[in-house]
């Protein structure tokens, strides 16, 4: 039932609380069982700022809600979520989830900007991501390098090697997103039906 996964230690991705009551209580429950501290949220549609606060006043909750339209992600989006994961894993204690509504696009690729910060290389950061989460497409993965380049004041050269990696990558490890999301609405139908 939680629909998360751990990149690493401290920094899980995945899918949003349930929709029914009771079951969003023990999904909810079951993130605390898992250890987890802090909450990004990357829905623009929802927020369950209100619900964490009621039943888990002890985790911290960031609304860092954002389109899912395919279009280019703004870096204000990729400060603040990528700030609040920094300032969380400070704490070794820490447990940081990533999470969008299913967990495909914006809550894996503000994870994939966040271990970026952290100085992983980006063709081990997205590989750690899918590997963790397999139906993780991190389709907002080139504005989070494009961020981070931005951020960083990378070289231009390492900018367009880094661009280049990340392309071939996801051309060899293309991604049926919309299979996914098709495969996962119609479970969800079928679970309350």
């Amino acid at each position: 039932m939680a629909n998360l996964q751990f990149i690493t230690d401290q920094i899980a991705t995945g899918g949003d609380l349930p929709w029914l009551p009771h079951e969003a209580e023990a999904a909810l429950a079951e993130w605390q069982a898992l250890g987890i501290t802090h909450i990004v949220d990357n829905r623009l549609e929802h927020s369950d700022e209100q619900l964490v606060a009621d039943l888990a006043p002890e985790m911290a909750y960031l609304h860092n809600g954002v389109d899912d339209a395919g279009g280019r992600q703004p870096d204000e989006w990729f400060d603040q979520g990528v700030a609040f994961i920094r300032d969380a894993i400070q704490d070794p204690a820490a447990k940081v989830l990533v999470h969008c509504h299913m967990g495909i696009n914006r809550g894996p690729s503000l994870a994939y900007a966040a271990l970026l910060d952290l100085g992983f290389d980006p063709i081990e950061a997205i590989a750690a991501i899918r590997t963790a989460r397999p139906i993780a497409g991190v389709g907002y993965a080139q504005d989070a390098l494009n961020w981070h380049h931005r951020r960083t004041l990378a070289p231009v050269e390492r900018r367009a090697d880094d661009r280049r990696r990340l392309d071939q990558w996801l051309s060899d490890n293309y991604l049926d997103v919309v299979r996914i999301i098709r495969d996962i609405r119609h479970t969800d139908a079928d679970r309350v039906a």
